[in-house]
């Protein structure tokens, strides 16, 4: 469920207090904030937000034109994948132009006539959630822009035709008109703000792409093509198995869980000192995610943290827990009763039911004493990485966090020594 963001009266509140007015004319007069958040083609000679930074104020002009050439608003040499890769790398590794861009976008978004153009810039919009989030300060104003656009179709439409006839009655037959084009070029903006509004929810969460690698154009073509076809990591386990119907249509479980943990057995983690403990490589982690996410597994893999540490991933950024929401009040009030554990595993969704007790079956291979005297991860170690994975406590109160995830640890714990997953071998 969407939970409904600031009122419109707080944006534009947010906007007056935040906004770098702008001016114009030979009298150097104030641009409206109305103005100052519509479609410009033109060039920007100060940031759209405040600041004191001076390279944030060069590149922050810069980067309205990379966002005018993505758009097709402004004529450049570079494809529009150089482009936005150029774009994202700035944000990605400049905080303090992040908000920066998505204020850009916003404004070229807003009452531009041009279909494509629009679909363009909310595109880039999509691409640059997949690596950064806004700052906290600007998230709720972002959000709130992007919930106006959830169900907009048809408003976007009047609107574009609105703008077009008022704005062809203003020039006059002698003056160049920029091209219009109010036909359908692409997906709906609706689609693009849905993605985006689920995206920003996760990347505020994980703060986006990690490692010291920059971006690449392989990750910036996986970023817009994860618009249309969604991606195995962040989805819902459904949405999993509905895209695996046709390459794996016998398939009981996730294929890129079924996978990773067999690589994890397959190059030695049983016996891998700190497993699931020690992270990876993050730039290889990103790497192998994007490998998986076109259904490959390279077979140059030698570090078992690698597939370890991206198994974990794939599990703790499912948008629903591997145990559903509704069931966690249970698992948390029978942390100490294994027969009542046992039993909440049984009341799961059927697909939720196997993909949980597959995890808890390869955790038991681990749990095994031969293998925790390499490892030195027993059962506590092993319940104690895992349960964040598994379990997602709501409260924002800390003491609550606090209380729970030894519950959650404790639970965790119970399966790993007393669910009988003997079923679920060879299993896939």
């Amino acid at each position: 469920t969407l939970r409904k963001p600031i009122s419109q009266s707080s944006m534009a509140d947010w906007a007056s207090k935040n906004l770098n007015m702008h001016t114009q004319g030979i009298f150097r007069r104030r641009i409206s904030i109305s103005n100052m958040l519509s479609w410009n083609g033109g060039s920007i000679k100060k940031p759209m937000l405040i600041t004191s930074n001076r390279t944030i104020k060069k590149e922050a002009c810069e980067m309205f034109k990379l966002v005018q050439s993505y758009m097709g608003d402004r004529q450049t040499r570079m494809d529009r994948n150089h482009v936005a890769l150029v774009t994202v790398t700035k944000c990605w590794s400049m905080q303090g132009l992040r908000d920066e861009l998505y204020i850009q976008l916003i404004r070229q978004t807003t009452d531009n006539t041009c279909y494509r153009s629009l679909a363009w810039g909310w595109e880039l919009m999509a691409i640059s959630l997949a690596f950064f989030s806004p700052s906290p300060k600007f998230q709720s104003y972002l959000e709130g822009y992007i919930y106006r656009h959830l169900d907009s179709d048809e408003n976007i439409a009047q609107r574009i035709k609105e703008l077009v006839d008022l704005k062809n009655k203003k020039n006059s037959k002698s003056r160049k008109k920029r091209k219009q084009n109010t036909e359908d070029e692409g997906l709906p903006i609706s689609t693009y703000a849905k993605y985006c509004y689920r995206k920003l929810q996760k990347v505020a969460v994980t703060g986006g792409k990690k490692g010291l690698h920059k971006p690449t154009v392989e990750e910036i073509t996986h970023a817009r093509n994860a618009i249309v076809t969604p991606s195995l990591f962040g989805s819902s386990l459904g949405e999993i198995m509905l895209r695996q119907q046709d390459m794996y249509p016998g398939n009981k479980l996730p294929w890129v869980q079924t996978q990773l943990s067999q690589q994890v057995l397959a190059l030695g983690g049983e016996q891998t000192e700190g497993i699931f403990r020690i992270p990876g490589d993050i730039d290889e982690v990103n790497a192998l995610k994007l490998q998986v996410d076109q259904w490959r597994i390279p077979s140059s893999l030698s570090d078992p943290n690698i597939p370890a540490s991206l198994l974990k991933l794939w599990y703790r950024e499912l948008e629903e827990p591997v145990i559903p929401q509704q069931f966690y009040k249970e698992c948390i009030s029978n942390y100490e009763n294994p027969d009542a554990a046992v039993a909440v595993v049984q009341l799961l969704p059927e697909l939720n039911r196997l993909v949980l007790c597959y995890l808890i079956h390869f955790l038991q291979i681990f749990a095994q004493p031969s293998n925790v005297g390499r490892t030195k991860m027993d059962v506590n170690n092993l319940a104690m990485v895992m349960a964040p994975n598994c379990l997602r406590c709501q409260s924002d109160d800390p003491r609550i966090i606090f209380e729970n995830t030894r519950k959650e640890m404790s639970f965790l714990r119970m399966l790993i020594v007393h669910l009988d997953t003997s079923f679920i071998k060879g299993l896939v």
